[in-house]
């Protein structure tokens, strides 16, 4: 009995990141250097490009939130990586697709399906975790927009040029993976974004089954916010506006801590992302506070190409609150 016990004490701490998109993936290169136990649920709402175009043809969930989490989490030499990444450029029916993206196609024809070929490809990769689809099939993505007016498509939706004001998901009772729920239910931490709000985020969060197990678990649930808004789905937004937008869709205070940014973004940074419509998510912190949320701000964000989260600073921030939790539960 000792034994067992000291077995279960020792286990790393089981953290479920929700979320797609590029966010996730840098934060994910930093979180699979710490001892956790990770497990990803990736939406598959995703209808552009060559996932969609894959998804159409092949009739299969979209590949490419997978592909990205897949080769963030992947212990593999970063050339492989880049070759996984490549995109074809010219090619009567290869332009435009990945590499990665035709891999995970490919073992999904082998394997007879979408879950285990991300399975067969994450013991091909040395994948430090588990990657799953929060659901077996393709969804469809609509938004309801300011004026009432439906748009479908979660690549349509940031083109509408209007307010969103819900997003809502077909098949609406869309069955979840059951491990993924599992995961939650055993998780010790379940961390929510970073990504793109309206249609990276939330389109998670809608699966039924998956949305009532976040709620009924007791794990510490963190909230990392987005460095800048997104035009389209986000212009103007607050953190607060953020949290809100996820209230709204659930029903329920989902966060116990929301993570941020509050360093500075040098000006020509601002500047350049400014021509694209975007600028920095305003911390309205006491707004945040008085809701309920504790909030850690820190200097988060990196620039290079483009402005990233820093990875090494936020994965510290978020192993620390899941040290820290657990230490309180024991």
């Amino acid at each position: 009995m000792k034994q067992k016990r000291a077995a279960k004490e020792e286990r790393l701490p089981r953290i479920v990141v929700i979320g797609g998109g590029t966010g996730l993936s840098v934060m994910l290169r930093g979180l699979k250097e710490k001892p956790l136990d990770i497990t990803a649920i990736v939406t598959v709402a995703d209808d552009g490009g060559s996932s969609g175009i894959l998804r159409n043809e092949l009739q299969m969930p979209p590949p490419g939130d997978i592909r990205n989490v897949l080769i963030a989490l992947a212990d593999v030499e970063p050339l492989l990586g880049n070759m996984l990444q490549y995109r074809f450029n010219s090619g009567t029916g290869l332009a435009g697709h990945s590499l990665g993206n035709l891999m995970l196609a490919a073992m999904t024809d082998i394997s007879g399906d979408f879950v285990t070929g991300i399975r067969e490809l994450s013991r091909v990769l040395a994948v430090r975790g588990r990657v799953l689809p929060a659901a077996g099939q393709a969804i469809v993505l609509h938004a309801e927009m300011a004026d009432g007016s439906i748009v479908s498509g979660e690549s349509n939706i940031p083109k509408a040029g209007q307010a969103i004001k819900r997003v809502f998901i077909e098949p609406e009772h869309v069955e979840p993976l059951e491990e993924a729920v599992e995961a939650i239910r055993e998780a010790d931490a379940i961390l929510i974004g970073p990504g793109s709000l309206y249609t990276s985020i939330i389109p998670n969060l809608l699966v039924p089954k998956l949305a009532e197990s976040i709620v009924a678990s007791d794990a510490v649930k963190l909230f990392v916010c987005n460095v800048m808004t997104q035009p389209g789905e986000t212009d103007n937004y607050s953190v607060s506006d953020h949290l809100d937008a996820v209230h709204a869709h659930i029903g329920h205070h989902l966060f116990d801590y929301i993570i941020v940014n509050d360093g500075e973004i040098p000006p020509q940074v601002q500047e350049k992302y400014a021509e694209m419509g975007a600028q920095a998510v305003h911390l309205d912190l006491e707004e945040v506070q008085r809701r309920g949320y504790q909030v850690i701000a820190d200097r988060l964000v990196l620039f290079r190409t483009y402005l990233r989260h820093d990875a090494a600073r936020l994965s510290h921030h978020i192993y620390q609150l899941v040290e820290n939790w657990m230490s309180r539960k024991r």
